[in-house]
Parts: structure tokens; sequence; C-alpha cells
């Protein structure tokens, strides 16, 4: 019933930026938390950043100060700004949206398809 929707993946070059949208259709009133996980080939899957209804946030923390989380709540729709990106950030980013009772298992709550992101020369 709940889909969400990723879009602006992309190749970059180190140092550039992209912004990951990911929009929810369906019924979502109860969800509390949105975040961006994101897995690298031969990595396990990390949690990159996740956002509150209310917008708290918190970050993996070899992006803090280079990714910002930002949720529109009116658009059922979260965000995440990647700057001065680095070729170790290239991954599958997927987006999730969960209670916060069901957070902590990732078979509940609701996954985005993935969109890959690309940092290279």
């Amino acid at each position: 019933q709940v889909q969400l929707v990723e879009s602006g993946g992309g190749l970059v070059q180190p140092g550039g930026s992209l912004r990951l949208s990911c929009a929810a259709s369906g019924s979502i009133s109860s969800i509390n938390l949105m975040g961006w996980y994101r897995q690298a080939p031969g990595k396990q899957r990390e949690l990159v950043a996740r956002v509150t209804s209310d917008g708290s946030t918190n970050f993996l923390d070899s992006v803090k100060g280079r990714f910002t989380i930002s949720r529109d709540n009116a658009k059922n729709t979260v965000y995440l700004q990647m700057n001065s990106l680095k070729p170790e950030d290239t991954a599958v980013y997927y987006c999730r949206l969960a209670s916060t009772t069901a957070w902590g298992d990732s078979e509940r709550g609701y996954w985005g398809q993935g969109t890959q992101v690309t940092v290279s020369s």
C-alpha cells in the first residue's frame, strides 16, 4: 500500500554534490522516522542518516559535516543533501520509513527501491 520512490542518484566527481529525494505515497500517518541507508559492494548496509517527525537528526560519523537530511511532511518526502562527496560514498542508497517501535527491525517499515550514487573521476 505504501510506496517509496527515490530519485537523484547519479555519477559525480569527488568533491561534487547530489540531492536524493524519496517521496512516499499511501497511508503513512503512523510514520515517525525517515532515514537513508547505503550499501557498497562487499560491505554491509549501514544507516547514513535519519530524521524524526519534528526534525531531529542523526548521522553516520563519516558523513557528518558533509550530508544533511531533511523532510517535508506536507509532501511526504525525505531528502539527503550530499556535499563534498568522496569515492567511499559510492553505494546504492535506500530510503526507509518506519514507526519508532518498528525502526529496529529491518523487516518492518517501508523501503525504497534504491538509487545508485557513484563518486569517481
